[in-house]
């Protein structure tokens, strides 16, 4: 038994020298034990040994020793422990664990997001409308009909916002290709018009070249954002979800439900304001057309599982609305000029309804789109699955 004894002495876990005895306690004050000065029975801290230098006790988790001390006064940013004794006031600090920092915190940064995507907002419209000041007291005469340079100018930022869109993020998801194709030929015809007549050109020094190049500039932007759409960014294309007029036709063809039957109607009702049927027909095929081509854009909307749409997009539609909205409130004041060569109004009141119905289709867009800005989200419609209105 001796024997036995002196062995049990020998064992530094059952001696007073290990770092659980008397002389371990103060010899390692660092370690377990804390200061070896202090009386507090409750201990100034449990600060765990050091590993390596950057283990449990060094400078992982958060740099300190373990999250600084699971309790005990003096303690840094970071315990688990408050300041009473044994950690009394613990997950009540500041950074304590499960505490409310972290979340706080969380919070901070979305709102910071939040706030500068809404810087991003404010200055892509602001850029547009101090170009429009600019273009509107130096290139332009200040007549009323520069109300149709106006709305030139927002399809042609439309389409701008759309290419940095598609080309920066190399990606064409949320991109309707038959909208595009649509105003592909909205330009065509329309440039077609206004290059040999000046018939439907504005009234203002605007109208002499300025109109030209920005209708030229949006055609451009159209074509490239098609074709970002259908050749390098093809495999981000969602033809899943593009299938508006997906019926006895070629895949991606579905367009043609709504060229076709406003291109008769174009043939047969038009004003004659340039005296030429071709040129006077392809202004009025645009003026159609262009009221129904976002159609498939908005239905593709529809079609989206969440109803989410990305905030480019919808600035890209937004400027297309705003560029319809302006050129309606000129045609309001001006359908009676839109008279054939009989001399009836019916080709006016036509274009006339044909935008007001574009806009009637448009107001619930207008509305969540106005909401996502604000608050700087994405643009998240109400219903998806149908094309009421969107």
């Amino acid at each position: 038994w001796r024997a036995t004894i002196l062995e049990i002495k020998k064992d530094p876990a059952m001696s007073s020298e290990g770092p659980y005895g008397r002389q371990g306690f103060n010899a390692n004050a660092q370690g377990y034990g804390g200061n070896p000065n202090n009386n507090n029975g409750a201990g100034s801290g449990y600060t765990a040994p050091s590993y390596s230098g950057s283990g449990y006790g060094g400078q992982s988790y958060g740099g300190q020793s373990y999250g600084g001390q699971y309790g005990g006064g003096g303690q840094p940013q970071g315990q688990y422990g408050g300041s009473g004794p044994g950690g009394v006031d613990s997950f009540q600090g500041d950074n304590s664990y499960g505490g409310g920092d972290s979340e706080d915190k969380s919070k901070t940064g979305k709102k910071s997001l939040a706030l500068a995507a809404l810087n991003q907002n404010v200055f892509i419209w602001l850029g547009f409308f101090t170009a429009s000041l600019f273009v509107y007291f130096l290139m332009s005469g200040g007549d009323f009909s520069f109300l149709m340079t106006y709305g030139a100018m927002a399809r042609m930022f439309g389409f701008g916002i759309l290419n940095v869109k598609t080309w920066k993020s190399k990606r064409a998801s949320g991109v309707s290709i038959k909208t595009l194709q649509l105003y592909t030929l909205v330009f065509f015809f329309r440039l077609t018009s206004i290059t040999r007549h000046e018939g439907y050109l504005p009234y203002d020094k605007s109208g002499d070249w300025l109109y030209h190049i920005i209708e030229i500039l949006a055609l451009i932007f159209t074509v490239s954002a098609l074709y970002a759409c259908m050749v390098p960014f093809k495999s981000t294309y969602q033809n899943d979800l593009d299938t508006f007029g997906e019926m006895h036709v070629p895949p991606g063809m579905g367009a043609i439900y709504l060229a076709v039957p406003v291109f008769f109607l174009a043939c047969f009702i038009h004003p004659s304001l340039n005296s030429d049927f071709l040129s006077d027909m392809a202004w009025t095929y645009a003026m159609y057309l262009e009221s129904v081509a976002l159609i498939p854009q908005l239905y593709m909307f529809q079609k989206q599982t969440a109803g989410v749409v990305e905030l480019l997009t919808a600035h890209f539609v937004a400027a297309l609305g705003f560029g319809r909205v302006m050129e309606f409130f000129f045609w309001v004041y001006s359908y009676h000029e839109l008279a054939s060569r009989s001399g009836s109004k019916f080709p006016g009141y036509l274009a006339l309804f044909s935008q007001f119905m574009q806009l009637v289709l448009m107001l619930d867009f207008f509305w969540y789109y106005f909401v996502a800005v604000k608050n700087a989200t994405p643009l998240v419609l109400p219903s998806q699955g149908g094309m009421n209105a969107v």
